[in-house]
């Protein structure tokens, strides 16, 4: 009742004010597998004008933290990001340059968490820097909450990478068996 009622606020909210309202279309959503502890269903947006699509759905693959985590340069961790999707961390270098490092790495995706631990509702819009430069692959961005609520999951249990599965259709999920992360507003 109180995921409904919640639900139905933000609704409302969003109706409210039109201007301001978020719309579907802008917002990707993948699912942690595992670990379990973090077993729910997060909220990206893709960069605005750069990066790929995801053209394929992903039922398993490794979501792997870059290190360093803010992926400007060569990567100690580059052999498990081949043919994965890589978690990075804002700051140091722009987004572009990010995708950039991953997809030379061979990366399929790269998640760029916000380098905010507290941020739980911002979201940056990533854009293109001043170079010329491209890049092929999937840019998304994810509140810095979430990106620490991962890293530090997978720090307590030892573990190299999530496993996620990635783009989730949440149209087709009802709101009250949505596993969302009890931090995170929606």
């Amino acid at each position: 009742a109180a995921m409904l009622r919640r639900s139905l606020w933000l609704f409302l909210y969003l109706c409210s004010y039109p201007g301001r309202g978020l719309r579907v279309h802008e917002y990707l959503y993948f699912q942690v597998l595992s670990p379990g502890d973090i077993r729910y269903i997060f909220t990206a947006t893709p960069a605005k004008d750069f990066g790929g699509v995801f053209n394929t759905r992903y039922d398993q693959i490794y979501l792997v933290p870059a290190d360093p985590p803010e992926a400007c340069g060569e990567l100690n961790n580059g052999v498990f990001i081949q043919d994965q999707i890589a978690l990075v961390e804002r700051g140091g270098c722009s987004f572009l340059s990010k995708t950039r490092v991953i997809q030379e790495h061979g990366g399929r995706a790269v998640i760029i968490a916000d380098n905010a631990y507290d941020n739980d509702s911002f979201y940056i819009e990533m854009i293109q820097d001043s170079t010329r430069r491209t890049a092929d692959i999937p840019a998304l961005f994810l509140l810095g909450r979430d990106g620490y609520m991962i890293r530090r999951s997978l720090e307590q249990h030892g573990l190299p990478w999530a496993v996620i599965s990635i783009p989730v259709n949440v149209t087709s999920i009802p709101t009250y068996e949505m596993m969302q992360p009890p931090w995170t507003f929606w």
